[in-house]
């Protein structure tokens, strides 16, 4: 009697020994019955395409892809999503026969956490999102798509900031937003959104931008969790806001990579409690 081996995927990232997608993929294998395996690779910053290649060539069947080459991961495709293509980032591979295809499900993720976890609505809000590198390109099409009255990307580098705004601009018009670019010290006042998508946490950074952005009440996400958000949150709780850390997002953008790989999409509450009754360092 013989047993086909189980599928297996990865995270792909420099640095990858925090992650916690192992434990979550792990979690929705066992939930929905499905055969596989994920670990994690950590990956030299001079060596993406080559562990890449390496570890497709070794018969997986996908991985997910983190900072810092979200950005590098959509040109290795034979195939890239609507949402890959819009954002010029992947955070998701699937390893067909016929060659790569790209996803994003940055953006997504964070949506749902927002709306569906935290309970808060975007649609005609002021959202302010700073930064604008892979997080942030992944998550500004779906943001602009759940039609907030206003969004400002905010950047240490305006340029980088601008360049993002102008690839979103025709997307933001079918959604009727208001889209612009700021820096970090004059990005505007009383947003009813802050997303965090810079890596100021990973700097241990309290805030990169001033508490006037926040309005009382307002939801502060910082797309890190554990360790490198506390300095963030607890900034943002200092304010009266409503902080909340990347956990979420990571379940709930984890769960339509594994939808892309496995054709079913898993139930997200239970994974989320589970982590935070595990990791309480992310609460």
């Amino acid at each position: 009697m013989t047993h086909d081996a189980p599928d297996r995927y990865a995270v792909i990232g420099h640095p990858v020994a925090h992650s916690r997608s192992p434990f979550i993929h792990r979690e929705f294998a066992r939930a929905t019955g499905q055969a596989m395996t994920y670990t994690r690779l950590e990956c030299p910053l001079d060596g993406f395409e080559g562990v890449l290649r390496g570890f497709a060539a070794s018969g997986a069947r996908g991985c997910n892809v983190t900072l810092p080459f979200k950005f590098d991961t959509p040109r290795l495709a034979a195939r890239i999503s609507a949402r890959a293509a819009l954002a010029g980032a992947a955070n998701t591979l699937r390893f067909d026969a016929d060659g790569w295809l790209a996803d994003n499900t940055d953006g997504i993720g964070l949506v749902r956490d927002i709306e569906r976890n935290a309970g808060v609505g975007i649609g005609g809000r002021r959202v302010l999102l700073v930064g604008a590198g892979g997080g942030a390109a992944g998550a500004l099409g779906a943001l602009l798509a759940a039609a907030p009255c206003e969004l400002v990307v905010a950047n240490r580098t305006l340029e980088k900031a601008r360049e993002l705004v102008a690839r979103h601009r025709d997307f933001a018009q079918r959604f009727g937003v208001a889209l612009g670019a700021a820096s970090l010290s004059d990005c505007g006042e009383a947003f009813d959104i802050v997303v965090n998508a810079s890596a100021s946490s990973l700097q241990g950074a309290v805030s990169p931008v001033p508490p006037t952005v926040l309005r009382p009440g307002a939801l502060a996400l910082d797309m890190m969790y554990g360790p490198a958000a506390a300095p963030f949150l607890a900034w943002a709780r200092a304010q009266g806001a409503n902080a909340r850390d990347g956990l979420g997002m990571l379940v709930e953008q984890a769960s339509q990579a594994f939808a892309l790989w496995r054709g079913v999409v898993p139930d997200t509450a239970p994974v989320l409690a589970a982590l935070r009754e595990r990791w309480d360092d992310t609460a």
